[in-house]
């Protein structure tokens, strides 16, 4: 059995959060949240040494992917918390957003 994964609903993340955003490109490119680290899922474990120390809060498109990472990282000594929900949840708390091509952010 797994033990709970540390996570907190969107609307509860600090706005002076660390964020670790695990989509990928041309999801990350529809809507983000405006300085979030962009690493996609696959480049997690390559791309470790590119995380800050301290809290992480990982989101994804609802909250799978992230959840993975929040596994990962946590069982190598991190913390990490899974935002629930993930870019869905964050978009509908009202949480601000943006794009890369500078259109209206969404989640794709």
């Amino acid at each position: 059995m797994f033990a709970q994964l540390p996570t907190t609903d969107a609307a509860s993340v600090p706005a002076d959060a660390v964020l670790l955003d695990v989509r990928e490109q041309d999801e990350w490119d529809a809507g983000h949240v405006d300085g979030a680290l962009h690493i996609p899922i696959g480049q997690v474990v390559a791309r470790l040494d590119e995380l800050p120390d301290g809290r992480l809060y990982v989101l994804c498109r609802v909250g799978g992917r992230s959840a993975q990472v929040v596994q990962y990282l946590v069982a190598g000594g991190r913390d990490a918390v899974n935002v629930d929900g993930g870019m869905f949840a964050w978009e509908a708390a009202g949480r601000p957003m943006v794009s890369s091509g500078g259109q209206d952010p969404f989640v794709l």
